[in-house]
């Protein structure tokens, strides 16, 4: 009886190092189901610069916005209002970038919160709030209600429900706020701190660092605030957070590239596609003001004489033809909250309560902020501004400002001027003439791979259609 209890002990250690052993070999070493959080940071940044500011989002709404214009393929469908602004399958990588994105971010903010194992990271909790209230924000303002607080939960919660854009934003202003509190703490002394990992304010002291971040949180709150103009607005609360934030262009909120192990998205989708042309209605708006940025903002094809623009909504389908933009660079930054954009804002804000000499002045630094930005001076911003901007703006100071920033945020903001545009839309304001007939995309459809999986989502989606009939909440929408 005894041999027979030692061989049935012996078979269950056997079994049970066996397991063990199998487990460990089954390990991928190189994928870690659990990093440091100052890690997963890194890639938040680096996904929120390349997928969800720029990437597919971008480049659709710069032809939307006109630009550029779409002279191939997607784009020209896009252009020529074809299948592509429809379909669940054109936003898919983004949509699930952005949820991917989110989910990192969420498992950041729950390490770092008190009872995670990294409590007292309160810096690093912080700027992941910021950076889950600017993902967030620019998913809900490209496609209205989406899900979010039964999301991100994998084997929990499968299919999420839509929440509305209106609690969303709630939620937006709730991390922002709750952002800053956070960078204002100290971190443990024993916690490792952010450091470099953090690839947009990395390179100053950790005081330095947060202080920054706190000031890319006001900015944001300024955008989100005046993006709720028709809804809500709320423009002395837009100009006393712009005042907290970004006092020079070289605080702003921008990733880089090194233009060798990272190149900026516009640039990359030039070089592998060449799908945009030289955008007609942009060119004329620059000659309109006898705007110096016009000989820098477009080049001629490689290997033509002259620059060829092409017109908004009837391009010839055709490559090697058209300009292209100057501004292409490998290295160029990806702002994701630029100091004239909070500048312009600031304007904004300042004059619809009135506040005419303190709009100019605002406008005034956005300008020389957006020259400076793209290699020009300031002398030349200030002539500029006192030949061209200053009489428009006497006569139409909201037209002027927004017809200002949307030439500011070429190539690499264009989701400003897309959704600026339909909020003045909802407000009744058509400040901003584009050129394009065909229908215009109030919203971007949502992605295929919640589409064919959650009831919710294609509930939601249908046939698709609903891009250019429905705005999204606050632009005057149900959804």
């Amino acid at each position: 009886m005894k041999r027979i209890i030692f061989f049935l002990c012996a078979a269950t250690l056997l079994t049970a190092c066996t397991d063990d052993t199998m487990d460990r070999l089954n390990r991928n070493e190189n994928d870690p189901e659990e990093v440091p959080s100052r890690f997963l940071l890194t890639d938040a940044e680096t996904s929120s610069a390349v997928n969800i500011i720029s990437g597919d989002f971008a480049f659709y709404t710069a032809v939307y916005m006109e630009q550029q214009t779409g002279i191939y393929n997607q784009m020209y469908n896009a252009e020529m209002r074809l299948s592509e602004i429809f379909s669940s399958a054109t936003f898919d990588n983004a949509w699930d970038n952005t949820y991917q994105n989110l989910r990192s971010l969420k498992i950041i903010r729950n390490r770092c919160a008190a009872g995670g194992p990294e409590a007292g990271s309160n810096r690093l909790l912080g700027m992941a709030e910021v950076l889950t209230a600017l993902n967030l924000a620019t998913l809900t303002d490209l496609m209205g209600d989406i899900p979010w607080s039964e999301a991100l939960q994998p084997g929990v919660i499968y299919q999420p429900e839509l929440d509305s854009q209106e609690s969303i934003y709630t939620e937006i202003f709730s991390l922002l706020d709750d952002a800053i509190l956070n960078l204002q703490k100290e971190d443990l002394a024993s916690l490792t701190p952010v450091g470099s990992q953090d690839l947009i304010y990395g390179d100053q002291s950790a005081d330095t660092q947060a202080d920054l971040w706190i000031k890319t949180a006001y900015g944001l709150k300024a955008r989100y605030a005046l993006r709720l103009s028709y809804r809500n607005p709320q423009y002395a609360n837009v100009i006393e957070y712009a005042n907290l934030s970004f006092d020079t262009a070289d605080e702003q909120c921008e990733y880089r590239y090194d233009g060798i192990s990272a190149i900026n998205p516009f640039y990359a989708f030039y070089i592998n596609r060449r799908y945009f042309g030289a955008s007609e209605s942009l060119h004329q708006k620059l000659v309109a003001r006898n705007d110096p940025r016009e000989a820098l903002f477009f080049k001629p094809y490689p290997g033509t004489d002259q620059i060829v623009f092409a017109p908004n909504g009837s391009p010839e389908q055709r490559q090697g033809y058209y300009g292209i933009s100057g501004l292409l660079s490998p290295t160029r930054p990806t702002p994701l909250l630029s100091y004239h954009e909070v500048q312009f804002v600031k304007a904004e804000a300042q004059t619809r309560l009135g506040l005419t000499g303190d709009a100019q002045n605002s406008l005034y630094k956005a300008i020389v902020a957006a020259f400076e930005n793209v290699g020009l001076t300031a002398q030349e911003a200030s002539d500029y501004f006192q030949s061209e901007v200053l009489p428009r703006f006497e006569e139409n100071p909201i037209a002027e400002i927004i017809n200002q920033k949307y030439l500011a945020c070429y190539e690499g903001e264009v989701l400003e001027t897309y959704n600026d545009y339909r909020r003045l839309s909802a407000m009744g304001e058509k400040v901003l003439a584009l050129e394009n007939p065909l229908p215009f995309p109030l919203r971007l459809p949502y992605g295929n791979s919640d589409v064919v999986s959650n009831n919710h989502v294609a509930n939601a989606y249908g046939n698709g259609d609903y891009v250019t009939t429905e705005p999204v909440w606050w632009a005057g929408g149900e959804r």
